[in-house]
């Protein structure tokens, strides 16, 4: 199964329509969506190593956005949408009191979420929520989500053969572990907030 799903993947990274589906998923990440845009970026460097960082900048650009809608989320819609995804993730007890101290480490939360398996949407809901200022929500999520996207878009178009192979080779235990990274990330979420 996770072989066919492997090759569903990799055949949709070589699709006309990929970075159109590439954008999609990390915009809509940002804001709602549990599944990162790393399930289909990475397969898309590894088809296509020579666009490997334009895969990596269409990734960032389309999660900035994304993540201002998380923040409008936050900012124009928090009793109807914004407070069930918080709850989703399991944040809405703890939201009054961490929301009062937010603002101040608002900056440090928005890098570290968007750079770790932390889900960056409770993050981008959260600062709309705080009134997080703008221009600073903005610089470090282009901050962030550059760095996680660019990191591996470099590493993947250095190491391509090795890379694949050892995915390939490999598929068992990269599903395992980027399972237990998604899950550690809500995990984190949960307890951490």
């Amino acid at each position: 199964m996770i072989r066919r799903l492997y090759d569903w993947t990799m055949a949709l990274a070589g699709h006309r329509h990929a970075l159109l589906a590439l954008a999609a998923v990390a915009f809509i990440e940002s804001s709602v969506f549990p599944i990162p845009p790393d399930i289909l970026l990475i397969p898309m460097i590894i088809a296509a190593p020579q666009r490997a960082f334009l895969y990596a900048l269409v990734a960032t650009v389309a999660s900035v956005l994304g993540g201002l809608a998380g923040y409008g989320i936050g900012f124009f819609l928090f009793d109807t949408v914004g407070e069930p995804v918080l709850a989703f993730y399991g944040m809405t007890a703890e939201f009054e009191t961490f929301s009062e101290s937010y603002n101040a480490w608002g900056a440090w939360a928005v890098l570290i979420a968007g750079v770790t398996p932390f889900p960056y949407k409770v993050i981008t809901i959260l600062s709309g929520t705080t009134q997080l200022s703008l221009p600073v929500f903005i610089v470090a999520s282009i901050v962030a989500r550059g760095l996680r996207f660019f990191i591996v878009a470099a590493l993947l178009w250095k190491f391509d053969a090795p890379i694949r192979d050892f995915i390939e080779r490999r598929l068992g235990l990269m599903f395992t572990l980027a399972l237990a990274l998604l899950i550690g990330g809500f995990a984190a979420v949960k307890y951490l907030g």
